[in-house]
């Protein structure tokens, strides 16, 4: 018995590794191919973008996120350590495809495409940072915290900026089109980066808010046991889990904002012109701002920072995208506020 104990617990823990082996197999070939690539590069200035080695290598790696979500879902659904590892697997090979792809693409806007910009100017490049901060900043937690189950709640969110992506494709929006004048600076991809960090942090802490919510109300209704509430964290470890994702990310996002205000300078020659962007950016670190003070202070924890949490990332998604529907700005991605609108009300 406890031989065949022992054969089971090293096949689901090889399982990962053949995960990690293939996805490092295609790693390499990417970059071979990549090789290859760029050594006849002069003959492949305005290729069309399904033929960039970044889309297929994001592509990739989105069908790897996506699958991993699947088994996350499972692994909460039957509690199996097997499944577990291989979801873990997956949206770590996935996150290493999608880092990949993002270097690629940058390689190829200096170098192959005819645009040269960095990959941070469209929303298809900042949904695919995003998404990998997001796996990424998960992954350590889980690994730090042990807590597998709480994938099934982060990585939909994750899915849903592939599906964004997909979308994004499927209406030409997401190959390389314009370089506006603050890209031009360098600080803003410094700027990107951090504040991607803290929106990936945010997102995180509102879906552990959101798992907050359903234990406590399973708790409430004296549900102790099923499928969710034999995996899922306590009631104690998810409230500390918030509160170190939001540890986390308030400091970037604040990093974030300065970078921005240093960036401005250079390019425009003012650090601060209340752009609804700049505007909101600022809202959404006094939310957040508030929060330590209601945490260290009134001693919010619990439910009420696991509502503060899911209403922060709330005024973080309408930072990023509602001013840009809502309002036209300096901080336009792809001419979002002229191009979206339209793609989803069908007009032409």
């Amino acid at each position: 018995m406890n031989t065949e104990r022992l054969r089971d617990g090293g096949q689901a823990r090889s399982m990962p590794a053949v995960v990690f082996w293939i996805g490092l197999a295609v790693v390499a070939l990417g970059l071979m191919i990549l090789v290859e690539y760029l050594a006849t590069r002069t003959s492949r200035l305005g290729m069309p973008f399904e033929r960039l080695v970044s889309y297929q290598l994001v592509s990739y790696a989105n069908l790897l996120l996506i699958g991993s979500t699947i088994l996350y879902l499972s692994h909460l659904r039957f509690t199996s350590e097997r499944v577990g590892r291989w979801a873990s697997g997956f949206a770590t090979v996935g996150a290493i495809c999608l880092t990949l792809g993002m270097l690629v693409r940058r390689v190829e806007a200096f170098y192959v495409h005819p645009v040269g910009q960095a990959p941070i100017a469209g929303l298809y490049e900042v949904m695919s940072l995003f998404s990998a901060i997001t796996v990424v900043i998960y992954l350590v937690m889980e690994k730090v915290y042990r807590t597998r189950s709480a994938g099934a709640f982060v990585m939909p969110i994750v899915v849903s900026a592939v599906l964004f992506e997909i979308w994004l494709v499927s209406n030409d929006q997401a190959a390389p089109d314009y370089q506006v004048p603050l890209f031009k600076s360098y600080w803003i991809h410094a700027h990107v980066l951090t504040n991607f960090l803290g929106y990936g942090a945010f997102a995180v802490a509102a879906l552990l808010g959101g798992v907050y919510l359903l234990r406590h109300r399973a708790e409430r209704h004296g549900v102790t046991e099923g499928f969710a509430m034999r995996s899922l964290p306590d009631l104690w470890k998810i409230d500390r889990l918030i509160h170190q994702a939001i540890l986390v990310g308030f400091p970037l996002f604040t990093f974030a904002t300065i970078l921005g205000a240093v960036s401005a300078y250079e390019v425009w020659g003012r650090f601060w012109a209340w752009d609804p962007k700049e505007t909101w950016a600022l809202v959404v670190w006094l939310t957040y701002a508030f929060y330590f003070y209601l945490r260290y202070v009134n001693h919010w924890s619990g439910m009420r920072a696991a509502w503060w949490a899911i209403i922060g990332f709330a005024v973080t998604v309408f930072c990023f995208f509602g001013v840009n529907l809502i309002f036209s700005g300096l901080h336009s991605y792809d001419q979002l506020s002229l191009w979206l609108p339209d793609a989803i009300l069908g007009a032409h």
